[in-house]
């Protein structure tokens, strides 16, 4: 009886690190067509500071991340690690949930570039933000090519402004956002690539007077690019 009894317990182990280290990769036989990506950039407002409970945990079977490493894990909060101490929840996994519903044929990749407290300043080649040590827009650019080997761009999500909210850098914030965008659209070779951007939230701009001039940028930017929301 303990010899049919330890069998089991062997084959239900086995199947059990089966089924782990099948969720532990992508399909092998996944089109890049089918994998769509989306760009998430930005400061703290993308990288998220929520705190994280069971549900933020929970991985979708076809929503996926790319991690600190470059490697492709199922994607569960937080997705950032620009501020390992700080991070927390953000819009992105919830976005790609919602995506992943809306066509049940597709996989998504989301791949996280957003640095806490970074100025739309250093979101330029060779700009260097010394809160995380990074590069944003070089290491974006990096990590979104990385993932293109093996999906396909969709789009970039914007959610950055509160850094620049000082009225000598709102002046020229909308300037800066438009080059932005299209630098990004010339380097992914997508003239036409979706962009969304979020305006900073109610809490931020009743404080400071600079921020509803950034939200009223944003709002605008619709009405004079295109692929813009």
């Amino acid at each position: 009886m303990r010899k049919v009894l330890l069998i089991l317990a062997l084959v239900v182990q086995g199947s059990i690190q089966a089924k782990l280290l099948a969720q532990s990769s992508l399909p092998a036989n996944l089109p890049p067509a089918k994998f769509h990506l989306y760009l998430l950039a930005g400061q703290s407002n993308m990288a998220g500071r929520g705190t994280v409970e069971t549900v933020d945990k929970t991985p979708h079977p076809r929503v996926w991340v790319l991690n600190k490493d470059g490697q492709w894990i199922p994607a569960t909060d937080p997705l950032h690690f620009d501020k390992p101490d700080v991070v927390g929840v953000g819009p992105g996994l919830v976005f790609g949930k919602q995506l992943a519903e809306a066509d049940t044929s597709v996989f998504i990749g989301l791949i996280p570039a957003a640095a806490g407290g970074s100025a739309i300043s250093s979101w330029q080649p060779g700009g260097y933000h010394d809160q995380t040590k990074s590069h944003p827009y070089d290491d974006a650019i990096i990590r979104a090519k990385l993932a293109q080997k093996t999906g396909t761009l969709r789009g970039i999500i914007w959610h950055q402004g509160e850094s620049d909210s000082k009225p000598e850098l709102a002046s020229v914030y909308e300037k800066n956002l438009e080059q932005l965008i299209q630098r990004f659209r010339t380097e992914f070779h997508n003239p036409q690539l979706p962009v969304v951007v979020g305006t900073l939230g109610d809490f931020y701009v009743s404080r400071t007077p600079g921020g509803s001039t950034i939200n009223a940028i944003l709002q605008n930017l619709p009405n004079h690019i295109q692929n813009l929301t």
